[in-house]
């Protein structure tokens, strides 16, 4: 059974993993691909709509003669992660509630 993830969740995850460290758009993608099965056509617009809304922000580095865009957590991007954790919880408590035996 695949349970599409919510656009929320999936903005958090990615805070959540940038919160941690900067990284690439490839090991993002690939994060949330062994994660959550969501599909690389997903993830880069996922991107760009949290970059457009100021949760993060870009720079390039060099790497083997190429260059990668690496994705760092704004700091408006670390309160809208602190909401969506505050949601989570609740959501969270709220399905147990319904899903688990008692």
């Amino acid at each position: 059974m695949n349970i599409q993830v919510p656009t929320a969740l999936l903005d958090g995850s990615v805070l959540a993993l940038l919160a941690k460290e900067d990284t690439y758009g490839y090991i993002i993608t690939k994060a949330m691909q062994d994660l959550l099965g969501v599909s690389e056509s997903t993830m880069y617009p996922v991107l760009r709509r949290l970059k457009k809304d100021g949760y993060l922000e870009t720079y390039d580095q060099p790497f083997e003669g190429r260059i990668r865009r690496y994705y760092r957590l704004t700091e408006t991007g670390q309160e809208h992660l602190t909401e969506i954790k505050a949601a989570w919880g609740d959501f969270r408590q709220a399905i147990n509630s319904l899903l688990e035996e008692k």
